[in-house]
């Protein structure tokens, strides 16, 4: 099921001490350049840039249990008209995955249908080109979890994994058994886990591989987290985000729990507890406890500073009942 990549790995960049966060998918670090080669593309494509929309704005709109407080904000009213429905059966499967992926990035009316209609005529034809692999980075950081999900299911299908249990359990071997393929497959297992295969298993394997001595083991491990996005997630990655020695382990157990992956807003404001604990622990490092406030007004979308004073006050007042 997985043998299309055979050398999937990537370095996890160190973050500059101080430097803002930026949205996921995800989350993806680094440029993609269509000069490297595929599995390092993928997992480049898949996190964040300093280029990308401010989690801020994000967060004001991302509503509980996946769904939106309103419609996506859009420049101008979109739907996928009949004309353009019509059009894409006249293309090639790529083309086609490429533009029903951008359309629902764009959040055009219908677009999602569009796309889940079509998936699984399109497994084995695909190819993770440079334009689908950026098509799907902005839908995997979209304010809308119904276009991650998407994006999410898009990318099994590019890698032409099944939701099945065969699949998870080829994931779990590749996993186990081969070190270079091992950050692709803990990413994988969270998506497939986040599809409704096994998200059980693929926690207690994630959570494992979170505590790998490998930093580049645990950075993946924590991105399967996120992706997987079941309540159980919250708590594990609250602990690699207080306790991991490194420094962008934390920073990306902190993107998960504030808006990377797949939790939602309902999800990611249990963690507000914990957080205001750790907002106030003075063994806590700088940057640290400067994610911890930026992860509370990304939950929350309150707008206060690093005052612990003011959080517990406001979360007095405001703390879901």
């Amino acid at each position: 099921m997985v043998e299309r990549l055979e050398d999937e790995k990537v370095d996890a960049v160190a973050p500059v001490a101080g430097r803002p966060w930026h949205a996921h998918h995800g989350l993806r670090i680094g440029i993609v350049s269509s000069a490297l080669i595929l599995p390092l593309a993928f997992f480049l494509a898949l996190r964040p840039t300093s280029a990308r929309a401010a989690w801020a704005e994000f967060a004001r709109i991302i509503e509980a249990k996946g769904g939106l407080a309103g419609a996506p904000p859009t420049a101008s009213s979109e739907e996928f008209s009949k004309h353009l429905t019509e059009s894409v059966a006249d293309l090639g499967a790529q083309e086609q995955a490429e533009l029903l992926v951008e359309e629902t990035a764009n959040h055009y009316d219908g677009s999602i249908g569009e796309l889940s209609s079509r998936m699984d005529s399109w497994r084995g034809r695909l190819t993770m080109s440079p334009r689908l692999t950026g098509l799907l980075e902005s839908a995997l950081n979209s304010n809308d979890l119904r276009v991650r999900a998407a994006a999410v299911q898009m990318e099994l299908v590019a890698y032409n994994l099944p939701a099945t249990q065969q699949s998870a359990d080829a994931l779990v071997e590749r996993i186990e058994t081969d070190p270079a393929g091992r950050p692709w497959a803990l990413w994988m297992l969270g998506a497939i886990g986040n599809r409704g295969i096994e998200p059980e298993r693929a926690f207690d394997i994630l959570s494992i591989y979170s505590h790998d001595p490998d930093e580049k083991v645990r950075f993946w491990a924590v991105e399967g987290l996120s992706l997987l996005g079941t309540d159980a997630t919250i708590q594990s990655l609250l602990e690699i985000f207080r306790n991991d020695p490194s420094l962008v382990v934390r920073e990306r157990a902190g993107c998960g729990l504030a808006q990377s992956g797949m939790l939602t807003k309902e999800q990611r404001l249990t963690a507000v507890p914990t957080l205001l604990k750790y907002g106030e622990d003075p063994s806590l490092d700088s940057n640290t406890r400067n994610w911890v406030y930026q992860a509370l007004r990304n939950i929350t979308g309150a707008r206060y500073g690093t005052n612990a004073a003011d959080w517990r006050e406001w979360w007095a007042e405001n703390a879901p009942r």
